[in-house]
C-alpha cells in the first residue's frame, strides 16, 4: 500500500471527503466537515524526517474504537495517534504494517465506526438524495465563510 492507491480506495467509500490540513496531511472526512462531517482517517505526506533526529513518521493514522486499540497497539508498526490517542486512533509507522486487503478492511470499518458516531441530523443529511445534499453543503459552507468574516 501506499498514500496514493490508499486515497483512491478511501474516495470510494460512501460520503469520503478529503481536505488537506495541518500541513501536508491529507485528512479523510465521513460527510463534510461543514455539516458536522468527523474525520476518520489522515495520510501524512510529508518527507520523513532525518532517521539520525530519532523521531518516527507516521504515514497514516485512523479512527479504531476502543474494541481494538489495545490489540493493534501490540501490533508492530502501529503507535497511538499523536493528538488522537485519546479516542481510539492509531498511527502506522510504515505502509507494510497491513496488506493490502488489511489496510482496506480497516479503514472501511474506521469509516463505519466514524459514521455510527454521527449526529442524527448530520447522518440524515448523508442520506439525502445527492443533489439536496450537494445544496445543503454548500449553504453550510456559506454560512460557515460569513461567520468567519465577521471575526
Amino acid at each position: 500500500m501506499d498514500a496514493e492507491r490508499l486515497r483512491t480506495y478511501l474516495l470510494t467509500l460512501p460520503h469520503v471527503v478529503e481536505t488537506m490540513q495541518w500541513g501536508a496531511n491529507l485528512v479523510f472526512w465521513v460527510g463534510d466537515k461543514a455539516i458536522g462531517g468527523k474525520m476518520f482517517a489522515l495520510i501524512n505526506l510529508d518527507e520523513p524526517p532525518d532517521p539520525a533526529a530519532g523521531k518516527p513518521h507516521l504515514v497514516l493514522s485512523y479512527s479504531l474504537g476502543p474494541a481494538r486499540y489495545a490489540e493493534l497497539l501490540e501490533r508492530d508498526g502501529l503507535v497511538p495517534a499523536p493528538y488522537m490517542a485519546r479516542i481510539f486512533w492509531v498511527a502506522a509507522e510504515r505502509w507494510d504494517v497491513f496488506p493490502d486487503a488489511d489496510w482496506q478492511r480497516e479503514l472501511r470499518a474506521a469509516h463505519q465506526i466514524t459514521r455510527a458516531k454521527l449526529p442524527k441530523k448530520v447522518r440524515a443529511t448523508l442520506d439525502l438524495p445527492a443533489a439536496k445534499q450537494k445544496s445543503l453543503i454548500a449553504e453550510a459552507r456559506r454560512k460557515l465563510l460569513a461567520s468567519k468574516a465577521k471575526k
